[in-house]
């Protein structure tokens, strides 16, 4: 498998941030009632993401270590300025149905960790690249919870009334313990399709972690203390 099919692989599946690494669950779960505010969420943060990632790669050998977190902020927080005017200039019912979560996708712990994890280690092609998977990971796991919340939540799809469904709502689908309920029935399905290999758990450790710098440091201070004692 090459490189750029990996990368895609890795962030549409094998690393899908809802389903597998448990990000950005608040956007998630808050405004996936309905299937349209539940895309529209994903692509603004795609359009944040690939934004982001790829002014990153390109400076990333500019920026000071010691500052890089507070210039990772800046860039992902004008990106989201710019896709929040955008929605609220040209797609104004979408820019009111998302809310507050639509200014607070500059603190999306999705975009961050791409930024931190990938952007800054890797070129504009790959970073761009990544940025897109992870977006469609995240807007296709958007997609599924509110389909699921808003068929049986509503009886519609897509604002389209459907048979049955529509004249028999289970209204718990579209409260939060309905978002619970779809998230965690979704989990216990990918999981046993396969066989709870998703991802390994190998995979799990400080060097993928965002704070890795920050608890090295941490663990010499630490270590410097207990020795002087």
């Amino acid at each position: 498998m090459s490189k750029k099919v990996s990368i895609i692989y890795n962030g549409i599946l094998k690393e899908n941030p809802v389903f597998v690494l448990l990000l950005g669950l608040c956007p998630a779960l808050a405004v996936s009632t309905d299937t349209f505010d539940a895309i529209g969420m994903g692509l603004a943060t795609t359009f944040v993401l690939v934004g982001s990632n790829t002014a990153i790669s390109l400076i990333r050998q500019s920026i000071p270590n010691k500052v890089r977190i507070p210039c990772f902020i800046v860039l992902i927080a004008g990106f989201t300025t710019v896709v929040r005017l955008l929605v609220q200039a040209y797609v104004f019912d979408l820019y009111t149905a998302l809310g507050i979560f639509l200014p607070l996708i500059a603190v999306n712990c999705i975009v961050f960790a791409r930024a931190e994890i990938f952007a800054s280690k890797n070129n504009i092609l790959d970073s761009i690249i990544d940025a897109i998977s992870v977006g469609i990971g995240f807007t296709l796991a958007m997609f599924l919870i509110a389909s699921l919340r808003e068929i049986f939540g509503n009886g519609t799809w897509f604002k389209m009334a459907l048979p049955f469904l529509n004249e028999n709502k289970i209204e718990v689908f579209v409260l939060a313990p309905g978002g619970f309920i779809v998230f965690g029935l979704l989990i216990a399905i990918i999981n046993k399709i396969s066989n709870g290999k998703v991802i390994k758990r190998s995979e799990f450790n400080c060097e993928r972690c965002p704070s890795k710098a920050a608890c090295a440091k941490i663990s010499t201070a630490n270590t410097a203390k207990e020795e002087c004692k």
